[in-house]
Order: structure tokens, then sequence, then C-alpha cells
């Protein structure tokens, strides 16, 4: 187990009193926070307990890491949908709320209420009563976060927040926005930034190749065709 000398994002958090970290800050943690998801997602593994008390500093308070993996759960496949409840009332997804099945897109909703806090330094739904936060999660309802963040991040966070789950993007899809991906190599070493990401990449490059294939194959057809008339 790794100490962590920095304490939790919370605590940081916490410390700031009101004051907004930079944006430079808040990407270089979600970086690395996602970057954990990832790896974890890759092996279909749910953590169902993302929040700011769960990531670790270390550092200096530089690096973050996913931590507390006490409630995760293994999925057969990716689609493969968990029913239990759990997970920390403030960052609860709405299927979760809604007692309906879920599988790895909560992980983004939570994902979601950390960038949140990381922008405003409070929570996204905060309710007098566990029955009103239930509400304003599951209908989505929450103050915008400060014009002083950019376009781009601002926008990110409405999309983790999508009420649907088949809305919000994969993690995969998150780190490949140009917001978060030119920070990637800061925070791998090459040879574990080619472990973790060769296959995401090599997905890609099948995906692309099957659609320039069928269209190759579209093309002979008509050719075919034409010459046969």
């Amino acid at each position: 187990m790794e100490y962590c000398d920095g304490g939790d994002l919370m605590k940081k958090i916490n410390m700031q009193r009101g004051v907004p970290f930079t944006e430079e800050r808040i990407v270089a943690w979600f970086v690395q926070i996602c970057l954990g998801l990832k790896h974890i997602h890759d092996r279909k593994i749910l953590h169902r307990d993302i929040k700011a008390q769960n990531i670790f500093l270390t550092n200096g308070g530089m690096k973050a890491k996913l931590g507390d993996f006490g409630i995760a759960r293994m999925l057969n496949n990716t689609m493969e949908l968990a029913r239990t409840c759990v997970g920390t009332p403030y960052y609860l997804s709405p299927e979760i709320c809604e007692s309906r099945p879920y599988n790895n897109k909560t992980d983004i909703w939570s994902l979601g209420c950390v960038l949140y806090e990381l922008c405003t330094l409070r929570h996204p739904f905060e309710g007098s009563s566990l029955r009103q936060l239930v509400s304003k999660i599951c209908r989505g309802r929450y103050n915008p976060v400060p014009s002083r963040y950019s376009y781009d991040l601002r926008l990110l966070v409405t999309q983790l927040f999508k009420v649907n789950p088949r809305d919000r993007p994969s993690v995969s899809s998150v780190l490949r926005r140009p917001l978060l991906e030119k920070h990637i190599s800061k925070h791998l070493d090459p040879q574990v930034m080619q472990k973790e990401l060769s296959h995401t990449v090599l997905c890609r490059n099948r995906a692309a190749a099957s659609r320039t294939a069928k269209t190759r194959a579209g093309a002979a057809n008509t050719a075919g065709d034409t010459a046969h008339t």
C-alpha cells in the first residue's frame, strides 16, 4: 500500500477556503484521475465509489491517485449491468438513485461530480434531505460552472452529467479530448503510455480500417454492376 503524503482531494478542496483552483491545476489532476479510471474500466472493473475523499495526493499534491476499491466490482463484459445500490449519496448517479441497473457509465457521473467540485469547491447536488438530493440528481439540476473556466472545461462537465447514461462519454473518449489529451504524456512514462493506450489506438485503427474496407467493397460492387450493364 502506498502512503499518500498530500492527503485526499476533499481535504485539499476544503483548504482552499473559497479560493478557486487554476484550470491548469484542475486539468492536471483530472487527467490523472481519468487515467486511473481508464485502467480499471479497460479491465472491466467498476469503481462504484469515486469521490474526492477517495482520490489521494502525493508528490507535494502534484500527483493524484484513485484509491479505495472496497466496493469495486468486476463485470463479465463492459455492458453487463450491476444492480447493487452502492456509493456515497452526493456522488450517486440517477440510475442508482432510481434503482435501475447500471454499468461503467455510473463511474463517469461520479467523475463529473469530482470535476465540478474542483471547479466550484462545492458539491454539484445538495439538498436539505436525501429525498431532495435524489430529486436534484435525477433531474440533473446544478448551478453552472463559473465562466472563469474555459468553454471546453465547462462543456465537459455538462457531458459527464447527462442524465441518460448512454449519452455520457466513456473515460477513453474523455481522454481523447484536446483539453486533456495533450497532458497525458506528462503523467505517464513512454512505456506505460504505450501499454495503457495502444489497445485504444489499435481499436480506433481497426474501426477505421473496417470502414475503409467496407467503402472499397461498396465501390467494387458498384463498379461490377456498372460493368455488367
